[in-house]
């Protein structure tokens, strides 16, 4: 396995920890906040390396490689509907209020769910594509 695939493997965990500490600690109090803060710079750093070092690697070989850019077309399509939903999730408990505290747990499952369905797809199909070109 490549230096770059251990290493975003790493922050998915890390991402996933933050976030379960962020529903722990519970969104009201100073440590969800800083946990919520924590978890979105984390994730929108980790997205920002995929961006950089994993995918240009990939759309090159996918110029000559129908099967992988049917991978990553679907994969983008996928990761816009998730990155629209995540970004709303942290603007909406970002300076929480009670009005919408309630609907926290209901949220956080969503969104939880829907980053652990992106990273095991991740991990299972796409990240080892990107080994077989490394």
């Amino acid at each position: 396995m490549s230096a770059l695939i251990d290493k975003l493997k790493s922050e998915h965990v890390t991402i996933a920890t933050v976030l379960q500490e962020v529903r722990d600690a519970g969104i009201t109090t100073t440590e969800g906040q800083n946990k919520l803060k924590a978890a979105k710079a984390g994730l929108l750093g980790h997205l920002g390396e995929e961006d950089k070092d994993l995918y240009p690697v990939l759309h090159k070989a996918a110029e000559s490689n129908a099967n992988l850019k049917g991978i990553l077309d679907t994969f983008a399509k996928d990761m816009d509907e998730i990155t629209k939903n995540v970004i709303a999730f942290f603007d909406k408990y970002e300076n929480v209020n009670d009005d919408v505290a309630g609907e926290f747990i209901t949220d956080f499952a969503a969104v939880f769910g829907a980053l652990g369905a992106r990273i095991q797809k991740e991990e299972s199909i796409l990240y080892p594509e990107y080994d077989k070109l490394a």
